[in-house]
């Protein structure tokens, strides 16, 4: 199983292609849309299940023991769901620290590897800490050269020096950088965990390379939707916290950044700060709007910033419009909210798709 703040959705499918190239019965199941329960009562006998788990299911289990289990990033999100202490699990001081201690149940009872990030100490903290049956390991991933049980990259290379009996002095081939499509640091990260789960497994190192060649995601994820003028608009509506949007912001060189909706207790200091170099324009909408607005003037004042207060369907189409205006040949339009869409939008998807539209109408 998978969690974490960002990701998810996209190492299980990455984790479900997998281990559906190395022959094995299996299917995607859990918040990634699916039910769990769905795929018990079905007629076929899965040999391994890849289940995506957010912090509220994790909430509110206390029995739960994975073969594996990873754990992507932390990093605020949904802190308003945890605002009331009375919910908070055992030992939580903040409603950052419970959102923390729900991720954490994924680890409990592990019985062959926990997967955590070399560059999120979060993580790994996490699994020092979780009780796990005798014998499970700690498997890193990290977009460097990797030690001995971890997976990383050498040259435009993933490896593995985890699940191979000469780790120590040595590594396996798992997979091409050219096989994670769409390409950006933070998925190139969603397919290492995915290998090292798959590998926990014992799936080979070519069904690995095979599940990411066959791959395919869904829209909204660094998608790239058009190039006009010599600009490319790419649709990520599925970043819905900052460190999503700061993930995908860093993958493009100079951006005019679209973003807003529901910040759900949220901050933008932090993100403004690592990318504000990057930053051509930016123009937000949404009822946050003024949380990233003010934090851009705090952190970024040079930075122009467009504030549409309109509230209905047609916000998007000003705004790709004004962030048109604003990109010149070799800009990246971006949509990378930072929030969730419910303010405005049925849900991340129909945002997407006003965004797409909005390009449509630009480029006829």
């Amino acid at each position: 199983a998978v969690t974490g703040t960002n990701g998810k959705t996209t190492t299980v499918g990455m984790l479900e292609s997998m281990l559906t190239a190395a022959g094995l019965r299996t299917s995607a199941v859990g918040n990634v849309g699916r039910p769990i329960v769905e795929a018990v009562l079905d007629d076929v006998a899965y040999d391994v299940l890849a289940v995506e788990l957010s912090s509220f299911q994790l909430h509110w289990t206390n029995s739960l023991s994975l073969h594996s289990a990873a754990v992507l990033n932390i990093a605020p999100d949904h802190l308003e769901w945890y605002a009331d202490p009375d919910g908070w699990p055992p030992g939580a001081t903040d409603p950052m620290a419970a959102y923390v201690a729900d991720k954490a149940r994924i680890y409990e009872r592990a019985q062959h590897s926990c997967v955590y990030n070399v560059a999120d100490g979060a993580t790994m903290r996490l699994v020092e800490e979780a009780d796990v049956v005798e014998g499970a390991r700690a498997i890193g991933f990290t977009l460097g050269i990797p030690g001995p049980s971890m997976l990383g990259v050498v040259d435009d290379v993933l490896v593995d020096r985890a699940f191979i009996t000469q780790r120590r002095d040595s590594a396996v081939e798992i997979a091409k950088l050219a096989d994670v499509v769409p390409y950006a640091p933070h998925n190139v990260e969603n397919a290492l965990a995915a290998a090292a789960l798959a590998r926990s497994f014992g799936v080979p190192p070519t069904a690995v390379a095979e599940g990411l060649q066959r791959l395919r995601l869904g829209d909204h994820r660094i998608q790239t939707i058009a190039e006009v003028g010599g600009v490319r608009y790419v649709d990520d509506s599925k970043a819905t916290n900052p460190h999503a949007a700061a993930a995908s912001l860093s993958a493009f060189e100079h951006v005019v950044w679209v973003a807003g909706g529901q910040a759900k207790g949220t901050t933008f200091d932090d993100l403004v700060t690592a990318v504000a170099a990057r930053l051509r324009a930016v123009v937000v909408f949404g009822v946050d709007r003024y949380v990233i607005a003010d934090a851009l003037a705090r952190h970024a004042p040079e930075v122009v910033v467009n504030v549409i207060e309109s509230s209905d369907h047609g916000a998007m189409k000003q705004a790709v419009e004004w962030a048109a205006s604003r990109a010149v040949p070799g800009d990246v339009v971006l949509l990378a909210p930072g929030c969730a869409s419910k303010d405005m939008f049925s849900d991340y998807a129909a945002r997407g798709d006003a965004f797409a539209a909005a390009v449509s109408a630009l480029a006829s």
